[in-house]
């Protein structure tokens, strides 16, 4: 190979991109209307997003199941894509994967919800198939039965699950027995036995119905007469009328304590602290949001520094509020929680120094640096949380369900730009009083009792399970 220098070619430089100029974002207005059946649709437009998001959401809640019956809203919600009166199991199943659509249904406190995704040129077809499981779902025996042996089969799973374990726990330890949040909210092993088809065809007569119903779709319809699809669909679904059912009022008893559910040999504590606060109604709300950010949202955040980065106790902890059920009155409660996992033998020093924490919250406040990251962080990403069709139809459902108008999302970011770090400071302190906690451990009693005890953030009390 010659040593000869080999010329340079000379190199052109493309001008460096620049940025664009900032568009304004909002979370998306829908479109509401109304069926001749008396279904509620809301219609989103989202050009680009080809697979079309419904969800349907059905005034079926928990609290509406008979007694001795919960888990019977579950089962009837997997059992309606189990076989119409024009298909069998299997062949529902075949005709939703020939529209390359997923079709999934779930039951909470506020009801049940119904989701589908789909490309939207098989829009019309997949909608057709959600409409025959809502109007006229077998519900056969063998089917029934079949699920039911199946959600029996995971209830040992779950109560192994050590975060599921303590949210059971909590619920259980915060509201009345008489209360249906008091439950697990899936049914126990001995009411989800006594369910057959005849009580799940009994709760669907009673509550699913077009005029109780809200349709939500969101997605790129351009070209879609969505009118005639619904009308040759969903507009099918009849049913009569329902008169408004009396609402439970929610009691809860937050009075400082703790709770550790024995598991001999644990090598770590499941915590879970929390008490009930109040809905997205509430004007509280948003300084709530942020100052539970603040409190524990992020890697970032208070807990998280201290319990993590500073103790290395845990790979992180978490600080939440979750609505369980809205009424349009305000009388709705959320579930404020703090949780997390750490080491068995840190479980005490890790609770000492959570509760440090909150004291020095109280004590001293937010910072500004602190709210203006959680403000940062909570309404800049929020384009990006809602890149998909189905976090848009998932949001507005929400929004349905919780008796909230349909542009609560895109104020919320308002007010949340909106808040001072005073506000957000008192919102987490009313959050999270350190005298007002109920704590849920599950671990080994025998390692943490004691060392729990002498913390004095409550009563202990030792259950098995």
């Amino acid at each position: 190979m010659s040593d000869a220098a080999v010329p340079l070619t000379a190199m052109t430089f493309h001008p460096q991109p620049q940025a664009g100029t900032a568009k304004p974002w909002a979370f998306p207005a829908p479109d509401r209307g109304t069926l001749d059946n008396g279904l509620t649709v809301l219609r989103c437009h989202r050009p680009g997003q080809q697979v079309v998001a419904v969800e349907i959401s059905l005034d079926a809640p928990l609290d509406a199941e008979p007694e001795g019956l919960d888990g019977v809203a579950t089962i009837m919600a997997r059992a309606l894509s189990e076989g119409t009166d024009k298909h069998s199991a299997e062949e529902f199943a075949a005709e939703l994967e020939r529209c390359g659509a997923t079709l999934d249904a779930h039951a909470d406190h506020a009801g049940v919800r119904v989701s589908l995704e789909v490309p939207v040129s098989r829009l019309l077809k997949a909608l057709g198939l959600l409409a025959e499981a809502l109007r006229a779902p077998a519900f056969d025996d063998s089917e029934v039965e079949r699920l039911v042996r199946n959600r029996l089969d995971e209830i040992p799973h779950e109560m192994a699950n050590p975060a599921r374990r303590a949210a059971k726990e909590l619920s259980k330890q915060l509201f009345p027995a008489s209360l249906r949040m008091s439950r697990p909210r899936q049914g126990s092993e001995e009411t989800v036995a006594r369910i057959d088809a005849a009580g799940v065809r009994a709760f669907y007569d009673a509550h699913v119905r077009p005029a109780t119903a809200t349709a939500v779709i969101v997605g790129d319809l351009t070209g879609v007469d969505l009118d005639a699809v619904l009308a040759e669909t969903l507009g099918d679904w009849t049913g009569d009328t329902a008169e408004s059912r009396p609402v439970p009022a929610i009691t809860a008893d937050d009075t400082g304590r703790v709770i550790i559910v024995d598991r001999p040999g644990a090598v770590q504590t499941q915590l879970l602290i929390g008490r009930v606060g109040p809905d997205r109604h509430d004007r509280v709300w948003p300084a709530q949001v942020l100052g539970a950010y603040c409190l524990g949202g992020t890697l970032t955040s208070r807990l998280d520094r201290v319990l993590r980065e500073e103790k290395g106790y845990t790979y992180g902890v978490r600080a939440f509020g979750q609505v369980l059920r809205s009424a349009p009155d305000g009388t709705g409660a959320s579930m404020l929680a703090i949780s997390g996992s750490v080491d068995t033998p840190n479980t005490g020093p890790a609770l000492d120094d959570l509760w440090k924490v909150l004291r020095t919250l109280a004590a001293e406040g937010l910072t500004d640096a602190e709210r203006d990251v959680a403000v940062q962080n909570l309404v800049g990403v929020a384009p990006l949380k809602y890149e998909t069709a189905a976090s848009v139809a998932s949001t507005l459902v929400d929004q349905v369900e919780q008796h909230l108008p349909d542009d609560y999302q895109a104020q919320l970011y308002v007010r949340l730009a909106e808040t001072g770090t005073v506000e957000a400071t008192a919102a987490a302190v009313s959050a999270f009083p350190q005298d007002r906690l109920v704590t849920v451990l599950v671990g080994d009693a025998s390692a943490i009792e004691e060392p729990v005890k002498a913390l004095g953030i409550g009563e202990v009390t030792v259950v098995t399970g």
